[in-house]
């Protein structure tokens, strides 16, 4: 009896696989490695996007300015007051938690477009006090020096090979989150409240408790990305903290695959790409690539990652047996959007195991 790994394991297998032999097939490019090491960063802070986004279909545009508040919380402590790298990178994930905890008593009392436009004024306001606080935050001098992790003897972290396999292995460890919390009851109640928070209230769901800390944990991944940002760059400024970057952000979802455990990572890397190969011409980037983008949203809506989803189901289905022939684990995808029967009630469309 043979088991025939699934489209959807295969790709995630394969991608997991490229990053973890990047390092062995660049060489000596350390511009490269250092791009990819970033691009992880955000790739981590993106996957904050998507629970809050993915899951409770809530807009957050202060995303960037927890990424900020993550970067300046580890490169102020590791600087100006002498901390290590790890308990600084605790108080900043800490710090990000509760003040998206907080934060979102007061934005999730909002709605649709205004919750967005409320959130970007949050994150708006985090960039002003980041770039113009000079006695904290040295406003537009920025810091410099941000420590490396301290490797207590056994690693080095100031290689680069050695910084990237540790961002990587927290971006894995993102990745993971995002793929147990929708498969279990918590990531069900938020997909439940995305599609109608009235049906969702109606049979008992807690709704704005569960969207504040829905939020909070899309702001800690925000605050993790940020610290470790932090530490890969050694010198970071306010653009750290910008309401560009959470547009950024959100291209790399939208392009990757919004509501899928891949697409952050997909998304991030391959626009990165594209903004490094078009740095040569920074000013006229969009014009070339803000087609590609309005291409994939019409002709590809649910991202790279979700187009290549629907066409390995559309094989599948095509294929002797159907879907009934797709056996192994879980594929690392997320279940697709749930829909609504005409009588009301809400069912899923899962993934035959």
């Amino acid at each position: 009896m043979t088991t025939r790994l699934s489209p959807k394991l295969l790709g995630t297998l394969l991608v997991a696989l490229a990053l973890l032999v990047a390092p062995l097939t660049l060489g000596g490019e350390e511009y490269v490695l250092r791009v990819l090491t970033v691009g992880a960063t955000y790739a981590i802070a993106v996957y904050g996007m998507n629970l809050i986004l993915g899951l409770t279909g809530q807009l957050s545009l202060a995303h960037g300015g927890f990424f900020g508040i993550g970067v300046y919380v580890v490169g102020l402590l590791t600087t100006d007051y002498g901390w290590t790298f790890w308990p600084s990178l605790l108080v900043a994930v800490a710090a990000t938690a509760v003040g998206g905890y907080v934060a979102g008593i007061v934005a999730l009392r909002t709605r649709e477009e205004y919750f967005a436009i409320f959130t970007m004024a949050m994150g708006f306001i985090i960039f002003l006090v980041i770039s113009r606080w000079e006695s904290v935050t040295h406003a537009h001098s920025g810091v410099s020096g941000v420590k490396f992790p301290e490797g207590f003897g056994v690693l080095d972290f100031s290689e680069p090979v050695v910084m990237y396999y540790l961002v990587l292995l927290f971006l894995l460890g993102a990745g993971y989150v995002t793929y147990a919390v929708r498969r279990s009851g918590i990531g069900r109640t938020l997909v439940a409240i995305r599609t109608s928070e009235d049906l969702a209230r109606s049979i008992g769901v807690n709704v704005g408790l569960n969207k504040q800390l829905a939020f909070a944990a899309s702001t800690t991944l925000a605050g993790l990305g940020g610290g470790l940002f932090a530490a890969v760059q050694g010198f970071v400024g306010p653009s750290a903290a910008s309401i560009d970057l959470t547009f950024e952000m959100l291209m790399f979802i939208l392009v990757g695959g919004l509501g899928t455990v891949m697409g952050p990572v997909v998304g991030t890397f391959v626009v990165l790409f594209l903004f490094e190969y078009f740095q040569d011409f920074e000013a006229y980037r969009f014009i070339v690539l803000g087609p590609i983008i309005v291409a994939l949203v019409i002709f590809a809506p649910r991202g790279i990652v979700g187009y290549l989803n629907a066409f390995a189901d559309a094989r599948r289905s095509r294929s002797p047996g159907g879907r009934a022939d797709a056996t192994g684990p879980p594929t690392g995808e997320l279940d697709p959007p749930p829909t609504t029967t005409p009588a009301g009630s809400t069912t899923e469309t899962r993934e035959a195991l």
